[in-house]
């Protein structure tokens, strides 16, 4: 079991921290796939009684990280090809959308953000470390949203974030050659500095697909 800390904040339901916690633990890999959540454990862990931990786990089930089953009880959500293929085709569409209205919308500022970001990234790179290297990369690929400028497809991307982090972290801890994901984000900076709307949806696709193919492939393994 993990070991898993609660950070109290006085205008946070108590369910609602316990439902943060629980959903960070399950999308960084602190509660691996499969894992048993046990409803008196986790409350003693996290020194609460069982209602926010049983309320918070409903809450992970309708998000899709936790299945309940009658003879097993709750477990963390597996991942598999099927919801890989589902979430990433949503994905291709929604960021592909994002970086063309990026071309559109970036300024200056923005462009700089993105670079000190993938610099950052380069940084983690050279440390070897994973977590870290899968956080900046969704704050890139966040970014890019936020160049978009459309409220309501930021909105939209951020509902399926966890899953999008789960497949992400699955990918950097297995891609041999983690400089590509640098040289990629690069390609996507430019096109968008040259507003380049066709090659920018063809670079975050391609992106997305290597994804997919090294995912998919540990899957199969």
């Amino acid at each position: 079991m993990a070991n898993l800390k609660l950070s109290f904040d006085e205008y946070i339901p108590l369910r609602d921290i316990v439902f943060k916690t629980l959903r960070e633990a399950i999308v960084t890999g602190e509660l691996k796939p499969g894992e048993r959540l046990m409803e008196i454990k986790l409350a003693n862990e996290m020194g609460v009684s069982r209602t926010p931990v049983r309320e918070a786990i409903r809450k992970l089930e309708q998000e899709g990280l936790v299945y309940l089953t009658a003879r097993k009880g709750a477990e963390v959500a597996p991942i598999n090809a099927k919801d890989l293929k589902e979430v990433l085709e949503i994905r291709k569409a929604l960021e592909g959308l994002a970086c063309q209205m990026a071309c559109q919308n970036a300024k200056e500022e923005d462009i700089r953000t993105l670079q000190s970001i993938n610099e950052e990234i380069g940084k983690a790179i050279e440390l070897g470390d994973i977590e870290q290297i899968a956080r900046l990369d969704a704050k890139f690929h966040d970014q890019i949203c936020i160049c978009s400028s459309n409220s309501q497809l930021i909105r939209i991307l951020s509902r399926l974030k966890e899953h999008i982090y789960r497949y992400r972290l699955e990918y950097i801890a297995d891609i041999k050659n983690k400089n590509t994901i640098i040289e990629d984000h690069e390609r996507i900076i430019q096109d968008i500095v040259k507003k380049n709307e066709k090659a920018v949806k063809k670079d975050i696709e391609h992106h997305i697909e290597i994804q997919e193919k090294y995912i998919l492939n540990s899957l199969g393994a």
